[in-house]
């Protein structure tokens, strides 16, 4: 049987999915709302689990040399004292490394495979998603220019919604469905200067309940002098705050102030946000986990499907695993609304899982374990006076088991070479 995949949305998440499908002979063309792909956009990590995927559909090279590979990830309280380190990647014994790179030269680089190998035409540009209507022999997605025209009809065997945590697709089918707020807002920058640490480092710093601050390096001697182009996030629970607007430019100096005092003999953390050359804001939000992604002959992947809070580095590995899992299923044949089931039984259960760990016991529960401990003060002498690294190591070690990028989960996961 011959199918034809419509994939609604041209981020990370459906672009890996064309991808995927084209490996296993099946049609597809991606739709995309933006008139133009541009590089735009902050840095994100790409942990083990997410560069086996990326291996696999034959990117690692360039995603490797357009990123830096990190050598640790390190914790601190919001004094700057120092929590727990561990090495990551190739560091801690995984086959792949983990690598912090600016997201839009990420999208570049699947977006550039997606059109040498498909073509041109397989990814078309403003083409807005509204709605999707389907019948037994088939789904037709209706498309809309930025200029607000007459909807297009798309045919297709199947519709794959990949347009994000405010996913049209969704809507039709949750649609009195809220996004998911707890008074976490973020502010996410990028700023030259000279390396921080190893320069290969990941740190994370205080938590949001008082400030908290995830630093990484994503582009390596940015100006030829030896600077690089570090990625931040700033975050802050304030449960009477409304949520930020991601459709404006963040503020430097706002989101700085309430960092005042952050100066630490390794770093002025207030200056690093105010150096920044763009700052986003954005509210932190999820969504709660559904019964149900796949209606018929159309299903959901990535944020459409399991929007998360971004902590732990899991939201882009998540989509780049379904996108594997659905391609395996719609490529094994038959039924594809069978295919569409398949891929739901498997996928939404673990990433529900991690939904609600990023909400509770993110990553940086280590540093919140950390200020239990001491009180919320700072601590005199070694933090293993506190607490011992052996338990800060199985609360990092948990994670990682839900998350699904143990060493032994990353390698028994999937192919981490190309497929032919």
């Amino acid at each position: 049987m011959s199918l034809h995949v419509a994939i609604a949305g041209g981020g990370i998440g459906g672009l890996a999915l064309a991808l995927a499908l084209h490996q296993r002979g099946i049609a597809c063309t991606v739709f995309e709302a933006a008139p133009q792909l541009r590089e735009v956009g902050v840095g994100i990590t790409l942990l083990p689990h997410a560069m086996r995927e990326l291996a696999a559909l034959g990117v690692q090279a360039p995603v490797e040399a357009a990123g830096i590979e990190n050598l640790e990830s390190v914790f601190f309280n919001r004094w700057g004292q120092y929590v727990y380190r561990e090495p990551r990647g190739r560091h801690a014994g995984y086959a792949l490394p983990e690598i912090g790179i600016h997201r839009g030269r990420l999208h570049r680089i699947l977006h550039e495979a997606v059109v040498a190998r498909l073509g041109p035409q397989a990814v078309q540009l403003d083409r807005r998603c509204t709605g999707v209507a389907q019948d037994g022999a088939g789904a037709t997605l209706q498309l809309q220019d930025g200029q607000g025209g007459v909807p297009t009809p798309v045919r297709a065997d199947v519709v794959v919604a990949c347009d994000g945590v405010n996913s049209a697709l969704r809507r039709q089918f949750y649609p009195g469905e809220a996004l998911a707020f707890g008074g976490i807002n973020t502010w996410r920058g990028v700023t030259l200067r000279p390396p921080i640490l190893t320069g290969r480092s990941y740190i994370r710093i205080g938590t949001v309940d008082t400030g908290k601050m995830v630093i990484y390096p994503i582009v390596d001697d940015a100006d030829g002098q030896g600077r690089q182009l570090v990625n931040w996030v700033a975050e802050i629970r304030r449960p009477e705050a409304g949520m930020n607007d991601w459709n404006k430019p963040g503020d430097p100096a706002a989101a700085a102030a309430l960092f005042e005092g952050w100066t630490y003999d390794w770093l002025d953390v207030p200056g690093l946000i105010r150096g920044a050359s763009q700052v986003f804001e954005y509210p932190m939000v999820d969504r709660d986990p559904v019964a149900r992604w796949s209606f018929g002959r159309v299903t959901l992947l990535g944020d459409a499907a399991h929007p998360m809070y971004p902590r732990g580095s899991n939201g882009s590995a998540q989509a780049l695993i379904d996108a594997r899992v659905l391609a395996d299923a719609l490529a094994a044949g038959g039924d594809p609304v069978a295919a569409l089931a398949a891929y739901e039984a498997q996928r939404l259960p673990a990433t529900a899982r991690v939904v609600e760990t990023n909400r509770t016991v993110p990553p940086d529960f280590i540093i919140m374990r950390a200020d239990e401990l001491s009180g919320g003060r700072p601590y005199a002498g070694s933090i293993d006076d506190l607490v011992s690294q052996e338990e800060l190591r199985r609360i990092s070690d948990d994670y990682k088991r839900v998350a699904g990028f143990t060493v032994d989960a990353v390698r028994a996961g999937g192919p981490a070479a190309p497929l032919s």
